[in-house]
């Protein structure tokens, strides 16, 4: 058979040059040994490649890929590959197959696929976190990381994610980062389906890469106080009375973001957090009873509600706020508290508001309830502290009467400093 030196302008002339009816028609290269372009009766054009592949005795033809689909220069490219296949000892098809199989583990091993089916695991142990866990690592990681393998993210890439939250000031959020990914890689290490020998995180020191990390301690001001309960004022709802009641209770965020009104007894002045929004811990979460002060009354029933749904603090009905998507309302809450600390003292240049997260509040709800001198027993009940060892165990008392009687302490002393008595009345105590 004739060779030529094959060409596009020679491939685009074939299509004009069909085969005869029910036939086909090769045309060889002189280029590549073996190379050539068969032609059909429609015209269409196939790159192929005679040789004799292993196991065969005879030379056989085989497809390389369909001319427009691929180019000329690509399928000679193919057709040496293949033929330096052949010279090993290898049968192209089987390198395919490999190749394929190799890709497909490469895609379930990727680093966003692993990490959706941690997410996945994380939602089923019905984590109080879950929600904010995904978000932070599809957003922090997936989005570097997605296509990659599983077994090629190592301790620089890690530790380069961290340094940027570092750098950028986010030394909290570093530390969560780090946990977090850290978790992942063991919870992939334990299911044994990923290749993973060894935990990248495990050589890497928080110290060393973050510094000291240091326990919260801020507490806020009988002034920021105030500045707060008038700043709910100004703040629309859900957000404005979702804040009093954080205030009111020392409740956590993601307890209060998610109340439902068929929680709330308003009768017997109750109010039951099911065990799946507590904070879970070793022993599993437990339901929360909460009484509810005439304070907390007063804003509950302010509120609107939906027909549509049974969320207490919503955009919607059907959804309740996510305390992971917190930072416009806060960052509103910030710079109203501002303006009436500003307005408070008569004189802005001199008024500052130290940083704070919503966590605080709650930190302290629980210092002002040491001040009333509240039994420690009933603080931790109050904040709904798990009891530590043996107490735990075998103490279930929920201590519903005494928590009531800290709770309205609690909010009596906030009344007082929202709205400070006069000076010339004198406060009787007990």
């Amino acid at each position: 058979m004739p060779k030529q030196n094959l060409t596009d302008r020679t491939l685009k002339s074939l299509e004009r040059k069909p085969a005869a009816k029910g036939k086909t028609r090769d045309h060889m290269d002189s280029v590549v040994p073996g190379f050539g372009v068969r032609v059909s009766e429609t015209g269409r054009r196939t790159f192929i490649l005679v040789a004799r592949y292993p196991g065969s005795k005879n030379p056989a033809r085989r497809a390389l890929g369909e001319y427009g689909a691929l180019t000329l220069e690509k399928a000679r490219d193919k057709a040496r590959e293949w033929i330096d296949l052949i010279r090993r000892g290898i049968d192209p098809a089987d390198e395919q197959e490999r190749q394929r199989l190799a890709e497909q583990r490469k895609r379930e091993n990727s680093f966003a696929a692993v990490a959706e089916a941690f997410i996945a695991y994380i939602k089923r142990q019905k984590l109080r976190t879950g929600d904010t866990m995904a978000r932070n690592l599809r957003q922090t990681f997936v989005q570097r990381w997605a296509s990659r393998s599983i077994t090629e993210i190592n301790s620089h890439d890690i530790r380069r994610v961290i340094r940027e939250a570092v750098e950028r000031g986010s030394t909290y959020q570093a530390f969560h980062d780090f946990a977090l990914i850290r978790r992942l890689f063991n919870w992939a290490i334990g299911t044994d389906e990923y290749g993973l020998e060894s935990n990248p995180c495990d050589r890497l020191n928080t110290k060393d890469m973050i510094g000291e990390r240091y326990a919260r301690d801020r507490v806020l001001s009988d002034d920021e106080l105030r500045a707060l309960w008038r700043t709910t004022d100004r703040l629309s709802y859900p957000y404005g009375p979702l804040y009093r009641i954080l205030a009111l209770t020392g409740l956590r965020l993601g307890e209060v973001c998610g109340a439902r009104w068929s929680e709330f007894d308003l009768e017997r002045r109750e109010w039951t957090i099911p065990a799946e929004r507590m904070k879970k811990v070793k022993g599993g979460a437990k339901p929360v009873m909460v009484p509810l002060t005439d304070a907390m009354l007063d804003v509950l029933e302010s509120l609107p509600r939906f027909h549509n749904g049974d969320f207490v603090f919503t955009h919607t009905g059907k959804q309740p706020l996510k305390p992971a998507l917190f930072s416009d309302p806060k960052e509103r809450l910030d710079r109203v508290m501002l303006e009436e600390l500003a307005a408070m003292a008569g004189d802005a240049s001199r008024v500052t508001l130290p940083p704070f997260v919503n966590h605080d509040i709650r930190r302290t709800v629980r210092t002002h309830l040491s001040a009333l001198r509240i039994g420690e027993e009933v603080r931790e009940a109050v904040l709904a502290h798990v009891r530590p060892g043996i107490k735990g165990v075998y103490d279930k008392y929920q201590y519903l009467d005494e928590k009531r009687e800290a709770l309205t302490l609690w909010n009596t002393r906030l009344r007082d400093i929202v709205t400070p008595p006069a000076a010339d009345v004198v406060t009787l105590r007990a």
